[in-house]
């Protein structure tokens, strides 16, 4: 050993030795992470049924199938559009809007600021279950707290029009103090020099945040942007739990109907494209989000 070391430049051996450092993450990268995206592209070029394990090669079958013959597929597409359109401006702007009510010390933040991150770090499932009692049409707190003022509360989670909006409103309080914790933490690396300036030059408190907060905040927008469109465009445990993608597929999104496919009708070769799809959405989105970044500069 002591031999090979002597062979070897000091540059060699550092470098051997960086690989070593890396190699256990790298494995679990490949073996996790790329060996199953290869795999998704591969079973998406075949006619595979996961219940009889019997396969076909038919090329770009599938992705036509979807993209040119089901008319389901633009429907969920749409579905998944739309809860992203209403769960990422509104979950924003509320993390936002408490971040900046929360980002200053006074008696009782740490509670406040508690209170707003709990529901990120409470299990998903049992989020999903107390919303589906609450939202009932007849015993559902939200409908007997709006017959208190008068008001008859709709069949939340079984009328279409109704459906979508509850999951996103009951999405956007699961995930917003993720959001909030990011901006409060990017609020309190802002100096205070530069408020105080604007202040001695007359300007107000929208002007400040107009002028100097909001483009301060732009690097932490983004981040918050792109983790919030890829998780909406994600999301299944709710709409698994909430809705099952009903009411008359209202809430039907891409990621519940793949595993519908591949888990429920075990077509899992197009289950795979439907996936392959969802991916380059999510990345055409992500690229998009950082170019439109890039060209505000």
């Amino acid at each position: 050993m002591s031999a090979l070391r002597s062979g070897l430049t000091l540059k060699t051996r550092e470098a051997i030795a960086g690989w070593l450092f890396v190699s256990p993450i790298l494995t679990g990268f490949l073996i996790f992470f790329v060996g199953p995206l290869i795999a998704v592209f591969y079973y998406s070029t075949t006619e595979w049924n996961l219940l009889t394990q019997q396969s076909r090669f038919v090329g770009m079958e599938n992705y036509v199938d979807a993209l040119t013959r089901n008319d389901t597929f633009w429907h969920v597409l749409g579905n998944s559009l739309v809860f992203t359109a209403g769960l990422v401006p509104l979950n924003m702007a509320l993390a936002l809007g408490l971040a900046i009510a929360l980002s200053r010390p006074f008696r009782g933040v740490v509670v406040f600021r508690t209170l707003f991150f709990a529901p990120v770090i409470t299990s998903a499932v049992a989020w999903a279950i107390i919303w589906t009692f609450l939202l009932q049409h007849e015993s559902g707190a939200v409908n007997q707290a709006l017959s208190v003022v008068g008001i008859d509360g709709p069949n939340w989670l079984h009328e279409p029009r109704w459906a979508m909006a509850s999951v996103i409103v009951t999405r956007v309080l699961k995930t917003v103090g993720l959001n909030m914790i990011l901006y409060i933490a990017a609020l309190q690396a802002i100096p205070r020099d530069y408020e105080e300036a604007a202040r001695l030059e007359g300007a107000n408190g929208w002007d400040i945040f107009r002028r100097i907060t909001w483009p301060l905040l732009a690097p932490t927008t983004l981040v918050i942007m792109v983790i919030t469109v890829v998780g909406s465009l994600k999301v299944f445990d709710h709409i698994y739990l909430m809705t099952g993608g009903g009411p008359q597929n209202a809430t039907l999104v891409l990621a519940f109907y793949i595993y519908e496919q591949g888990f429920k009708f075990f077509n899992t070769g197009y289950a795979s494209a439907l996936a392959v799809v969802l991916f380059v959405l999510i990345l055409a989105l992500t690229i998009l989000q950082m170019l439109l970044k890039t060209v505000r500069k």
